[in-house]
């Protein structure tokens, strides 16, 4: 967005306002005018106080109570705006909407937008507390995900992968999630044949890229086998090499195949040879711009032992695209470090890491295979560029859990170098005591 654009007001108009600090001591409170801009809300007092100015990117939570609105930010500060009068419903509504816009921009959803503007009522029941969230939203469909922004909360992003059930009953859909969700829209009004089409339309294409690209692997392999594989790496997820071999072992020697004529097919071979082989995982995914940046494929390689003295705790993980090698590999690490050296049942191992591929395949989904956000420092994310992946960091819960689950990545130069630095890491991460230390070449 240019310079210009932002400095764009989309409303102003007069308030009442306090700012606490998180202490709730008051630091500033009286008349003043607000103004909304595309990316942030300024204050500016009528009798000589402190302007204050705030990007959305530093608000945490926003709620409303009492015909006031209550702003949290990222200082801890506490901000109520109050004495809208009449327009008080507006500037909910504007302001979550231009948070909400801003939100889409940030978290990682650089993707194909191919269908908006829809209105309808919906209603939320998410099975972890039995509460339900209704109200009023747009829904948006993009090229691998369907997503809810409400006209009073926060956007909802769900993979089209994590949908276990669509249904469409008297002009109402219903969607059922893999995390037991229920969402139930309704009143869409004359968009609901092109909602349904334009959803069937999309889930459909992902899986038939997906099988189109099995087939190219397999080419004499026959509809029934590309379809039983595919389910196991839809829209991208890795699968593990025993579930795709439980389906055709073909199959799996063509995937190890095809990521073994890449640059970093020796590298490739290593990994392997350290690890249990039939908990690897490899998957297919196209670029975050469908045919402009061509597919990629992408591997899990699980690496531990009941022998506290190998290396082990870790994931290894790294995608090569069509045009290409990877840059780097990366490592999570599986369990607690304490939790590992006192786990002396290799059959509580393999369970954990079943767990652990179901959850980094979530977590990969949710933040569309973007790398990045997950290396960088917490210093780094102070730099201006990187504010963007800051702020998805503290609403996206999954990109949470990769970060606190990374051990560090290796750089690919030479074979030989990146062998050492592996190994390097790999002792680092079963000697070292703490959970957030992270590994960093000397």
């Amino acid at each position: 967005m240019s310079e210009k654009s932002k400095n764009i007001i989309v409303m102003e108009c007069s308030c009442s306002y306090s700012l606490l600090d998180e202490s709730d001591v008051e630091l500033e409170k009286g008349e003043a005018l607000v103004k909304l801009d595309e990316e942030t809300l300024s204050v500016l007092p009528k009798m000589f106080g402190e302007s204050l100015f705030i990007s959305f990117r530093d608000i945490l939570e926003i709620f409303t109570e009492d015909y006031k609105v209550f702003i949290l930010l990222t200082s801890r500060e506490k901000l109520t705006i109050f004495d809208l009068g009449y327009k008080y419903e507006d500037f909910i509504r504007i302001l979550l909407r231009l948070r909400n816009e801003l939100i889409l921009k940030d978290l990682l959803m650089q993707e194909t937008l191919r269908k908006s503007g829809i209105k309808a009522n919906f209603v939320c029941f998410e099975n972890k507390d039995n509460k339900n969230k209704k109200g009023i939203c747009e829904i948006r469909l993009y090229e691998t995900a369907f997503v809810i922004i409400p006209e009073d909360g926060e956007l909802k992003r769900i993979p089209y992968s994590e949908i276990l059930e669509i249904k469409d009953e008297d002009y109402t859909l219903i969607l059922l999630t893999e995390s037991r969700a229920k969402w139930i829209f309704s009143e869409i009004g004359r968009d609901f044949d092109s909602l349904v089409n334009t959803l069937s339309q999309l889930v459909n294409e992902l899986s038939l890229k997906v099988q189109s690209s099995l087939k190219e692997l397999l080419p004499g392999a026959n509809p029934s086998i590309v379809r039983q594989a595919s389910r196991f790496m839809k829209e991208g997820r890795a699968a593990r090499r025993s579930d795709i071999e439980s389906v055709s072992s073909e199959l799996w020697s063509e995937l190890e195949k095809k990521v073994k004529s890449t640059d970093i097919g020796e590298e490739y071979g290593f990994l392997e040879s350290i690890s249990w082989k039939d908990k690897i995982c490899i998957g297919l995914k196209r670029g975050l711009l469908g045919d402009l940046t061509g597919e990629y494929i992408w591997f899990l390689i699980p690496i531990y032992s009941t022998n506290p003295e190998e290396p082990g705790n870790a994931v290894a993980m790294e995608a090569i695209s069509e045009e290409g090698g990877g840059k780097a590999t990366y490592f999570f690490r599986i369990m607690s470090r304490k939790d590992y050296l006192n786990c002396n049942k290799v059959e509580d191992l393999h369970c954990k890491v079943d767990s652990f591929i179901e959850d980094i395949n979530r977590c990969m989904l949710a933040i569309n295979f973007r790398r990045e956000p997950i290396y960088l420092s917490d210093e780094k994310l102070d730099d201006l560029k990187y504010q963007k992946y800051k702020f998805a960091i503290a609403k996206i819960p999954e990109l949470q859990n990769l970060r606190e689950l990374f051990i560090g990545r290796v750089i690919h130069s030479s074979f030989e170098q990146w062998k050492k630095d592996v190994m390097d890491l790999l002792r680092f991460n079963v000697h070292s005591k703490e959970d957030n230390e992270r590994w960093e070449k000397e």
